[in-house]
């Protein structure tokens, strides 16, 4: 390229640079800074090492919001990949009026998170919600309803429920587009050769479709980590802590009890550990993810 295009260039990513800069890599910088200080609102303190001591030693919310985390994530995780992979296999038949069938699974993704949390936590009260009155309906007695949200040991996996909503959101997208992008040539010789529908999608469907399942785990993994939203809104991390995901707990210490220091030791101790689990999914997909190049 010219000097002149160069400049070009930089003149149409500026816009992009600064808010980078100025909205991203600054206060990732910041925070990191601040990991190393006491720092209340008035008050910055040098502290060294002791907030990230005090995280990996004196708190046990840590070790417990982490685990708590993954624990979702290995639920949330693998059931919506399945659920949109399944999605896409189904709109990428042969259908009448294929185009509205996909939006029609496409369009509830739309509705903000927040108006989502509301409909769910209505859908799940114990008194009045309409799963209950279904199954009251359906002849389970009144003190045998569960309590979804109310319980220690169902808030859980009522989130993990909960979290299905998307998956007709943008990985169904990306796996339909991942489908459509198999030669229709290998089934024809798969179906030749005598092999079942079941034998294609194992055989033809799933190696084509690896690298496309791969990204998508990347990003579901990295998207159900930063879980908060459901937690905040419906349980507030309750009851007992039982959805104190790390996302909310770090808000927690942020915002609400003001340790801005040891809540960014928190953010950056999150930062390495989901950097780590990517890493550790990347070295893992070199033995199932097969590339049309390989």
């Amino acid at each position: 390229m010219s000097k002149r295009q160069r400049w070009w260039g930089l003149l149409f990513i500026l816009p992009w640079l600064i808010g980078f800069v100025c909205l991203t890599l600054g206060p990732m910088i910041a925070s990191l800074v601040l990991s190393f200080y006491h720092y209340n609102p008035g008050e910055m303190q040098f502290a060294g090492l002791t907030n990230y001591q005090r995280m990996l030693t004196e708190d046990p919310y840590f070790w417990s919001s982490l685990w708590r985390t993954m624990l979702y994530t290995l639920f949330a995780v693998p059931l919506g990949l399945s659920g949109s992979l399944l999605l896409a296999v189904l709109l990428n038949q042969n259908l009448r009026a294929k185009g509205l069938w996909r939006a029609c699974f496409y369009i509830p993704t739309l509705v903000p998170a927040v108006a989502a949390s509301f409909i769910w936590k209505y859908l799940f009260n114990q008194h009045f919600g309409l799963v209950n009155r279904l199954l009251a309906d359906a002849g389970m007695p009144k003190e045998q309803l569960p309590q979804w949200f109310e319980s220690s040991s169902l808030a859980l996996p009522t989130l993990v429920l909960m979290s299905l909503w998307g998956i007709g959101g943008a990985r169904m997208i990306i796996f339909l587009a991942g489908l459509q992008n198999i030669p229709a040539s290998l089934y024809e010789a798969a179906s030749i050769d005598g092999a079942s529908r079941w034998q294609q999608f194992r055989h033809v469907t799933l190696p084509m479709l690896s690298p496309v399942i791969f990204f998508n785990l990347i990003l579901g993994a990295i998207g159900a980590f930063q879980v908060f939203t459901q937690a905040f809104l419906i349980t507030s991390g309750g009851p007992v802590n039982a959805t104190l995901f790390y996302a909310l707990y770090l808000f927690r210490k942020a915002f609400q009890q003001f340790e801005m220091g040891y809540a960014s030791a928190l953010a950056w101790a999150f930062f390495v550990v989901l950097g780590i689990l990517t890493a550790i999914q990347f070295w893992a997909s070199k033995k199932w993810v097969h590339y049309e190049a390989e």
